[in-house]
């Protein structure tokens, strides 16, 4: 009976014996050293800090449109990888390649949300747009189809209709009454005023990011492949901004071997930010023919 009894004691004590003998064996022998290492630093800044704006390259003259440029990923976020190319390096390529293309034009602002390899959070990029006072707001990626490496083209994202009138709503209820919206002050108004105010401006920009879209196939065309499907829209955080139009720009596919190696090529950059820089060109030219 004695026996029978430590049998039965033993089959509830193997599992809380297993999991100490495994926490232990974790405390004695660190992780990396196991090749799993769970475990990511970021270093954060100093309480009370204020993380400063990115630099605006261009003509000295506020009234010049200003263009913000967002080269995805960054940091210890890699990005989507495919031979032998990382995202984060590929689309920073781009990102400057297209600065300089526009600056050398004289006529527009540029400013770049991450000019080396930084992390950045979604929420930071769309904030560093709004708080330059913007005038189009353009992220770059390069999308991957994992093993499919035959899979290639460009393609354009917008904030979808539904995502739209969500983020109208949610900006609407967590800004303070000190805050603008394409020049409207939303002070002294009810809630739902705000959110009125705040999704007739996010209409009047999901129209302009549409516009935009078109004008980066139109003159991508024969220079940028693209893909079938070249018009797109999803509820992607980067694209929420209600005051100022903006698109996510998948360059390419960097899971297709002569497609990374075409974008991260000096000649491919080129071209790339020829391309880009003439739809940037006529939409800010479409804008400012435009009635106030």
């Amino acid at each position: 009976m004695l026996w029978y009894r430590v049998q039965i004691a033993l089959v509830f004590m193997a599992p809380v014996l297993l999991f100490a003998g495994l926490f232990a064996f974790g405390k004695a022998i660190p992780l990396p050293y196991l090749g799993r290492d769970y475990v990511i630093r970021i270093e954060l800044p100093d309480p009370g800090t204020t993380v400063g704006l990115p630099q605006i390259a261009g003509p000295d003259d506020p009234t010049r449109p200003l263009v913000v440029i967002d080269a995805g990923h960054g940091g210890h976020d890699p990005g989507a990888s495919g031979a032998g190319y990382r995202e984060k390096t590929l689309v920073l390529g781009l990102a400057r390649n297209l600065r300089d293309e526009l600056v050398a034009d004289v006529g527009i602002r540029v400013a770049l949300t991450r000019e080396d390899d930084r992390y950045l959070a979604l929420a930071e990029r769309v904030q560093s747009a709004r708080a330059l006072g913007a005038d189009l707001f353009l992220s770059i990626r390069a999308d991957s189809a994992g093993d499919m490496d035959s899979v290639r083209g460009a393609s354009t994202y917008i904030l979808s209709e539904e995502a739209n009138s969500e983020a109208a709503a949610r900006f609407a209820q967590r800004e303070n009454s000190a805050d603008i919206v394409n020049g409207t002050l939303l002070s002294g108004e009810t809630e739902s005023v705000n959110a009125i105010l705040v999704e007739l401006s996010q209409r009047r920009t999901a129209a302009s990011s549409s516009e935009f879209a078109d004008l980066l196939i139109r003159e991508g065309e024969g220079v940028i492949p693209f893909h079938p499907q070249p018009r797109r829209s999803a509820a992607l955080g980067v694209l929420r901004a209600p005051d100022v139009p903006s698109v996510l720009f998948e360059s390419g596919f960097i899971s297709n071997p002569s497609e990374a190696r075409r974008l991260a090529s000096a000649e491919g950059q080129r071209a790339f930010a020829d391309a880009v820089a003439r739809a940037i060109r006529i939409f800010f030219a479409r804008s400012s023919a435009e009635p106030a």
